[in-house]
């Protein structure tokens, strides 16, 4: 918030409007996997790689350049895939505990994400939006992912979806896949 000196010396806040023109995920995985989460997301997912930012090599052990950001697009989204790295972990903490979790190899202890949730802490899954569930599942298993859940017809009226179900990616991250739903009515409260 800006600043303004106000009377006697006092200073009063001005709030100042912000808005926001996208949300991008940022995935980051264990260095220096980023290439193949990438390839994995391309063939599992059809994701489009549109930019990609590089660092090279920092060490004569590693043969890969340490990619930095890796911009991708899925079904008009964007999210962004990055190698982990000591130079990231002090971003990476500013993250929600999951993905913090998640990003330091230990999601593999995770078998499902409700766990998370119905324990008090965060929860993250990326949401892919299909009609054609087992298709999409089959497609992930057959690039690597590991399915997590059936499909599931969601109870009570849902905004997200009429059905669901997930798989987890060879780097830690869920991945729901659900029908459209039309049950989202205008009872939106603010």
């Amino acid at each position: 918030m800006a600043q303004e000196e106000g009377q006697n010396g006092a200073a009063e806040k001005t709030v100042v409007e912000v808005s926001f023109k996208s949300v991008k995920p940022q995935l980051f995985v264990e260095a220096p996997k980023a290439t193949d989460a990438i390839q994995f997301y391309k063939a599992a997912f059809g994701a489009v790689e549109t930019c990609r930012s590089t660092q090279p090599k920092r060490k004569a052990d590693q043969e890969l350049p340490h990619i930095v950001s890796a911009v991708l697009q899925l079904a008009g989204s964007t999210f962004i895939v990055a190698d982990l790295s000591d130079d990231s972990c002090s971003y990476v903490s500013l993250l929600p505990s999951l993905l913090t979790f998640m990003l330091l190899k230990s999601a593999s202890v995770l078998s499902d994400l409700t766990v998370w949730t119905k324990g008090g802490g965060a929860g993250f899954a990326m949401c892919l939006e299909t009609e054609d569930l087992k298709a999409a599942v089959a497609k992930a298993v057959a690039a690597g992912a590991v399915s997590e859940s059936e499909i599931v017809e969601v109870e009570g009226a849902s905004c997200c979806a009429e059905r669901v179900t997930k798989v987890k990616d060879p780097y830690g991250f869920v991945w729901q896949f659900c029908s459209p739903s039309n049950k989202c009515g205008a009872n939106v409260e603010a």
